[in-house]
C-alpha cells in the first residue's frame, strides 16, 4: 500500500510537471486577399492566439503565409501594414512572415519591374505548397 501511495504521488507530480511545462501551438494563418482590414485581422489573430496561449503557460509558433493578391502585405512601398509587420517582427521571436515566390515572379513579370519583400518576409516556392506541409506538421490552419 505504501508503494502504492508513492507511485500515485510520482504520477501526480509528473502530471503537474508537465501541465506547467506548457504545449507548443503551431498556427498557420492564410492571407490571400489584399484587402487592408484583412490583413489586419489575420496579424490580430495571431496577437490574440499568441497572447491567449502565453497566458496559460503554452508556446505558440506561428506562420503568416501570403499569396496570391495578398502578397501586398509584404511588399515594401506596398504593404498597409508593414508597420504592424516590422513591431510583431521585433518583438516575437516565434512569428514567421512566408511570402509566394509564384506570386513575387508573376507580379513583378506584370508590373515590368522586380518587387521587393518587406524584409521581415521569407520567400517560399509556393503559397498554396507551404500551407500544405504546415498542415502536414500539425499547424492548425486558419483563414481570417
Amino acid at each position: 500500500m505504501h508503494k502504492a501511495l508513492i507511485t500515485s504521488a510520482v504520477l501526480a507530480l509528473s502530471a503537474g510537471a508537465a501541465m506547467a511545462d506548457g504545449i507548443t501551438h503551431k498556427i498557420a494563418i492564410h492571407v490571400d486577399d489584399s484587402d487592408m482590414r484583412l490583413m489586419n485581422m489575420a496579424l490580430n489573430n495571431a496577437n490574440n492566439a499568441r497572447n491567449y496561449f502565453q497566458s496559460i503557460g503554452d508556446e505558440v509558433v506561428l506562420e503568416i503565409v501570403a499569396y496570391g493578391p495578398g502578397l501586398q502585405m509584404f511588399l515594401k512601398g506596398q504593404s498597409p501594414v508593414a508597420d504592424r509587420i516590422e513591431l510583431m517582427a521585433l518583438e516575437y521571436q516565434d512569428v514567421t512572415f512566408s511570402a509566394c515566390e509564384n506570386t513575387l515572379r508573376n507580379m513583378s513579370k506584370n508590373q515590368d519591374r522586380p518587387l521587393e519583400l518587406l524584409e521581415e518576409a521569407q520567400i517560399v516556392p509556393s503559397g498554396v505548397a507551404r500551407l500544405v506541409e504546415l498542415q502536414e506538421d500539425g499547424y492548425s490552419y486558419i483563414k481570417p
